[in-house]
């Protein structure tokens, strides 16, 4: 995705004289000289840095500039809380005075100190969006749109907001990119590289996101508490209740922590942030405060069976690991779901896409798009696109929107200029190599768009737990009266329990997720009391 022009960079907030005063207490003071370098691209590990005195000019891996940093100032992004290694080289401009702070140590500070837990986070989000639409910075994808191992991984990338290039070889205007990957068979493919050089052929997701310092390895066997599987508002909820009450809590999930709440550009009915906020701001906050309580969240690791037992539950993980848990949450959501037309995967991450962040907003500036679907997701993505430049129209099947949109948003489409089309479902897409041209609705008419975001709704994430738990006929988990159990959220499964998206009758909503989580751990707690007190019976 190569742009014109790189985007402005964020603004740089300053540290009050207070803020670095406690930023002092536990860091270091250092100094260093003109050209030094304090961390390269592609380093394990990086420490925040605010600076006192002096400037500190970032670099891509060409050493061009892309921000530079003064007193008061301070450097880091989104990788300094994941663990990812670094995405820029930091260069002293000017004679420095400095203050290092571990990353783990800064974990803490942001616990402990909430207006600059909020000036830290909220910077961190902004410059990590600005990185996203960098050209040529974070990982190089190289391989085929043919390929779906390629299309697996960005889409693996792209949901986990790493800045990235993808570089087809089977096109035309880049010569090079066909070079790199001359030789190599199907099987290796793509090719990816690395931030500071290092190469991997055909990654699987879990290679690549330790590579990169995200991903937190599993031993063969695990034993908690309570397992979480899936990561998104209710997974959350129920490691941070969980971990803060004393269980040993392990959070799985097979893409990205956030799930598709994470996703979301800016969610608006969340009670407490009359503003609104970001999916990734609120989920990132959650996944901080899971840490700081001890929970372990580790991605991507995909479940691929539940073995109920007496007194433990197993899961098995694709890639072998199997994890014993006293009490087990299924919050694995659901997955979008794909328009049911011909040649649909040859447009997808290319002019096709599910859901809409800085570099999609940026590539489609100027562009007329269509955006399908009557969710409030949908309504979301419309109003931001259209705010970025591009020629929005919303296509939905119903005959009104308020049907299934909040009027909040309806009111939004109107003053941000969205056309909205009533009764429209698609039955055909034209253009060629991965570029749509147009799409043809089922009444047969014709529009011309250039790139195509779908909202559709989503299915159960089910198919793995065969008959292990009971599930209705569209694959939602029952639970409660549905299973004869006293409890809401119980399957039928004791110890095993449901919350969020995946469970039949919840309420589709984040903050009720995030309820259900929560909800849970009162639960889990009771069961382990049952369980224990049974077997001092029994001896």
């Amino acid at each position: 995705m190569n742009r014109s022009s790189p985007p402005r960079p964020p603004e740089s907030p300053a540290l009050s004289p207070s803020q670095l005063a406690k930023v002092a207490e536990l860091g270091e003071e250092s100094t260093a000289n003109v050209d030094d370098v304090l961390f390269r691209m592609g380093d394990d590990r990086y420490p925040f840095i605010a600076i006192v005195d002096g400037e500190v000019a970032m670099l891509d891996g060409a050493g061009n500039e892309i921000v530079r940093q003064g007193p008061s100032n301070f450097l880091g992004e989104l990788s300094l809380l994941s663990g990812q290694s670094a995405l820029l080289t930091a260069v002293v401009k000017e004679p420095l005075r400095y203050i290092e702070v571990d990353r783990d140590a800064l974990r803490s500070l942001l616990f402990d100190d909430e207006p600059l837990s909020e000036l830290l986070l909220a910077t961190f989000i902004a410059r990590r969006e600005a990185l996203q639409q960098v050209a040529g910075l974070g990982l190089e994808i190289v391989g085929p749109r043919s390929s779906a191992a390629t299309r697996r991984l960005l889409e693996f990338a792209r949901n986990n907001r790493l800045p990235l290039t993808w570089r087809d070889p089977e096109r035309e205007d880049d010569p090079e990119a066909a070079a790199l990957v001359a030789g190599l068979e199907a099987s290796n493919l793509p090719l990816v590289r690395l931030p500071g050089g290092v190469e991997m052929r055909a990654p699987s997701a879990g290679e690549l996101s330790r590579a990169l310092g995200i991903g937190r390895a599993l031993a063969s066997r695990e034993e908690v508490d309570l397992l979480v599987v899936g990561a998104g508002p209710a997974g959350l909820g129920a490691a941070v209740y969980g971990a803060s009450e004393g269980l040993d809590t392990l959070v799985l999930d097979s893409d990205a922590l956030g799930g598709q709440a994470g996703e979301s550009r800016r969610i608006e009915n969340y009670l407490g942030f009359p503003a609104g906020i970001s999916g990734t701001e609120l989920t990132g906050r959650a996944v901080l405060q899971a840490r700081k309580f001890g929970a372990r969240p580790a991605t991507p690791y995909r479940a691929v069976a539940l073995e109920p037992g007496n007194g433990w539950h197993v899961i098995r993980l694709e890639e072998g690991q199997e994890i014993a848990a006293r009490a087990v949450l299924l919050a694995t959501g659901a997955e979008y779901r794909r328009l049911p037309v011909d040649g649909l995967s040859d447009y997808e991450g290319l002019s096709v896409f599910y859901a809409a962040g800085p570099p999609e907003r940026e590539l489609c500036g100027a562009s007329r798009v269509a955006v399908v679907g009557g969710g409030n997701s949908a309504g979301q993505a419309a109003v931001w696109l259209s705010r970025g430049g591009a020629l929005v129209t919303l296509l939905h099947r119903r005959a009104d929107l308020r049907e299934t949109m909040s009027d909040y948003l309806v009111r939004e489409l109107e003053r941000y200029s969205v056309a909205v089309r009533d009764r429209s479902e698609i039955a055909g897409l034209h253009g060629q190599r991965g570029q749509l041209d147009a799409v043809t609705l089922k009444s047969g008419e014709r529009l011309p768009f250039s790139f195509l975001f779908l909202f559709l709704g989503a299915r159960p994430c089910t198919e793995w737990l065969d008959d292990a738990v009971e599930r209705d006929e569209d694959g939602f988990i029952l639970t409660g009266n549905a299973v004869a159990s006293d409890d809401l959220l119980e399957t039928s499964v004791p110890g095993v329990y449901a919350a969020g998206d995946v469970r039949a009758g919840s309420t589709k909503r984040c903050a009720a997720a995030v309820g259900e989580g929560a909800m849970v751990v009162q639960l889990v707690h009771a069961h382990i009391r049952q369980q224990r007190e049974a077997i001092q019976g029994a001896s």
